[in-house]
């Protein structure tokens, strides 16, 4: 317990955006869990990185899409950190590049049980342990989107694009419905970053065949997302809810 400390949890932790979110989350003074599925060994290696540089962090697997793993999850961080301040929905997945014609309801469901089922079961826990009504003092939400919602991925996958456009749905409605808690809930709309993820959608190399098409003329870094990300905790945000910042190169 570090009772001086902030803490977040930030799922989908252990690499890309999540990974570089918990490392500058320990930097601003945040006791960090780092939530995990798979990769254990991943989820370790963000946590040995944020201990070596003074910071605290722990690991904790929980698969968002399982409601029961979630309230372990966030019973735990109970115990080990305290109550929660922030939360990072970041778990998120994809499949396989794919017409709508050619998709079965088993990988739909897939992709909507972790990025839509998942999130709202974190905010509802979220919103249990930061409104006054449940002895709360307030926190702050922020929700990992896609400008996929925005654009709608057609040919590759519209149905994780349908997921992020209910995930913006999710944080206008919620922000709206616990303001007057002092819970603050925004999110941001990464484009084409360089991350782990493209490998799973089949084209590891889809950042570099894209980057012509984006106005900057490249990817973006995990890094310039998590820099994002952490502005909304800031003071510097305090008035600022159910708002997005596109971190898309100007796509």
């Amino acid at each position: 317990m570090h009772p001086s400390k902030k803490v977040m949890i930030v799922t989908g932790g252990s690499r890309g955006i999540g990974a570089a979110v918990a490392r500058l989350a320990s930097r601003r003074g945040y006791a960090v869990c780092v939530n995990y599925h798979r990769r254990r060994d991943a989820a370790d290696d963000v946590v040995r990185a944020i201990q070596a540089d003074g910071g605290h962090a722990i690991a904790m697997g929980a698969d968002v899409s399982d409601e029961a793993q979630v309230v372990q999850l966030f019973e735990r961080v109970d115990r080990e950190l305290g109550r929660i301040d922030a939360l990072v929905n970041n778990a998120g997945v994809l499949e396989t590049q794919m017409r709508v014609e050619d998709m079965d309801a088993a990988r739909i469901t897939r992709i909507l049980h972790t990025n839509v089922v998942g999130p709202l079961l974190c905010c509802r826990e979220a919103v249990r342990r930061m409104s006054p009504r449940h002895g709360g003092q307030g926190g702050a939400i922020v929700n990992v989107s896609s400008v996929a919602a925005r654009l709608g991925s057609p040919g590759e996958y519209v149905d994780y694009a349908a997921s992020k456009g209910a995930l913006d749905t999710l944080t206008i409605g919620l922000s709206k419905e616990v303001a007057a808690d002092g819970i603050r809930v925004n999110s941001v709309r990464p484009g084409t970053i360089y991350t782990e993820m493209h490998a799973s959608g089949g084209e590891p190399g889809r950042v570099d065949r894209l980057a012509s098409a984006i106005p900057l003329q490249r990817g973006g870094t995990v890094d310039e997302v998590a820099g994002a990300v952490m502005w909304f905790f800031s003071d510097e945000a305090g008035y600022t809810t159910g708002s997005f910042i596109e971190v898309s190169g100007g796509k």
